[in-house]
């Protein structure tokens, strides 16, 4: 990995170990997922749509980082079609990462959690994320650590689980706290006030079809970082 990349300070993982006011699902959670994650099944249904959007969208760039990269398919996918281009995966679970260095050791694999990202920053064109940003308890500050390591004008690519109503929003995130691993799908009004109050331009957000999730479906939300901030909170 080169040193340029990576912050030359102690990786935290307190955003995504339950340190603080924010309740985080666990590390073996994903640690014990990543055994059936690669499953063609699990893939097909429900992550390769997603990754299918994210690559139509993806443009030539110089550095892309893949935040919740998990056994490192997607970022695999974006190395082999983006040949030219430098592409990091960061997950905070060491089972995912070890399969995906597996996967393809010439992706820069990093250990670290979405709250407090181990890169320098403006560091990346682009920062993409997939079926991850709902498990991060403090997604504001997830957003605001986008920002930071993107250079200005620099893209975010977001695709998760957007609900049609903030009730469905939070009956979801009571069960999910009730079962120990508490996730939160914000509505997509949400996610573009969210990442707007980061600093970024929303330039459009789009539904993704798969069928076992017609009723929830994944949103992809296409961003551009402002030159500065404009201001935080929810």
């Amino acid at each position: 990995m080169p040193e340029e990349v990576v912050r030359p300070v102690e990786v935290a993982h307190r955003a995504m170990s339950g340190a603080g006011a924010h309740i985080a699902p666990h590390r073996w959670f994903f640690d014990g997922w990543s055994y059936v994650y690669d499953l063609p099944l699990v893939q097909a249904a429900t992550y390769w749509p997603v990754h299918d959007a994210i690559l139509q969208a993806l443009a030539p760039c110089r550095r892309v980082l893949d935040i919740g990269c998990g056994t490192g398919q997607l970022a695999a996918r974006v190395r082999r079609q983006l040949t030219a281009t430098r592409v990091v995966g960061c997950d905070f679970s060491a089972g995912m990462l070890r399969r995906a260095r597996a996967r393809d050791p010439a992706v820069g694999w990093v250990q670290g959690d979405a709250g407090a990202l181990p890169f320098a920053g403006g560091t990346f064109d682009v920062v993409i994320s997939t079926e991850a940003f709902h498990w991060f308890p403090d997604q504001d500050a997830a957003l605001a650590e986008f920002f930071r390591v993107l250079k200005p004008k620099g893209h975010l690519l977001l695709a998760l689980v957007n609900t049609p109503s903030t009730v469905v929003s939070d009956v979801m995130h009571a069960g999910s706290r009730l079962l120990g691993e508490p996730f939160y799908w914000p509505t997509m009004r949400q996610i573009r006030i969210r990442v707007e109050a980061a600093g970024f331009e929303v330039l459009g957000q789009r539904r993704i079809f798969r069928l076992p999730g017609f009723l929830l479906p994944p949103v992809l939300t296409q961003a551009v970082r402002r030159a500065r901030p404009s201001r935080s909170g929810r």
